[in-house]
């Protein structure tokens, strides 16, 4: 049987109308710019950032001529470095006042077999991707605390820190424990009316992926989906938005799988 491909993307149902959200690692062409997109199309007003600064200001630029310039802003930022994302979190509030939702997708991966991994590729991927998880799910919640009104953070995740995969010993530990990190601030963050929930996405397909992934590793995951095909990037971006929306107001400390891979 041939596989139909993914469905039509769906509609935005203005389900984040009025509510302002950060997202980082969202100027590229995968699950960070597709929640971007997504979000906006809820009616969220975005703050984009990303380490890289011509590909945020051109993302931004274009979905500022779509959604308009006062729905629409972009910060870089390397979340590795404190400072600044102090910096990104107070130009939200600075901009619209008050921070409703957001998105920690930041994060680098990399292939390398344990006994050959270096203690700098080691220290490299976990910076970026627990540690700078940490370092924006600290400054949010102490802002969202502050405020007192409530807020949502969806962390991203991976099926990796759940599977193992043969030379990914750092991004799995990464992102298991950004499971455990989400799951530890749920808890703390329920006293004033926050949530925290993450994504765990298996495979995702977009560009960058090609370029950093083996062909022959990127056709073996795929063969392990149940449907044959790798996620659209709005497919992880959907469940996302439910997260970041009232449809999943009783739910915090979560880690939702994305994916359809089969054992």
């Amino acid at each position: 049987m041939t596989d139909p491909g993914p469905p039509p993307r769906p509609a935005g149902h203005r389900l984040l109308a009025g509510r302002t959200a950060v997202v980082t690692a969202a100027a590229g062409t995968g699950i960070g710019g597709a929640t971007a997109l997504r979000l906006l199309e809820e009616g969220a007003r975005v703050l984009l950032s990303d380490a890289h600064a011509r590909r945020l200001r051109d993302v931004a630029g274009r979905l500022g001529e779509e959604f308009g310039a006062d729905r629409v802003a972009a910060l870089p930022c390397d979340v590795t470095d404190e400072s600044r994302v102090g910096a990104l979190f107070d130009a939200a509030e600075r901009r619209h006042g008050r921070l409703d939702v957001v998105v920690n997708n930041a994060g680098l991966g990399g292939e390398a077999e344990l006994t050959d991994m270096t203690d700098a590729q080691w220290a490299t991927v976990l910076d970026v991707t627990l540690t700078g998880t940490f370092r924006c799910t600290r400054a949010a919640l102490r802002r969202m605390r502050a405020a007192g009104v409530g807020g949502v953070v969806v962390n991203n995740a991976s099926v990796v820190g759940w599977r193992a995969q043969r030379g990914q010993a750092h991004y799995a530990a990464a992102k298991a424990g950004v499971m455990a990190l989400t799951r530890c601030a749920s808890v703390e963050a329920a006293a004033y009316g926050v949530r925290v929930n993450a994504v765990a996405p298996s495979l995702a397909d977009h560009p960058h992926l090609s370029k950093v992934t083996r062909p022959e590793l990127l056709r073996e995951l795929t063969s392990r989906e149940a449907f044959g095909r790798a996620a659209e990037p709005w497919e992880v971006a959907n469940v996302i938005v439910f997260l970041a929306s009232d449809y999943s107001s009783y739910m915090t400390g979560e880690v939702l799988s994305v994916s359809s891979r089969h054992p």
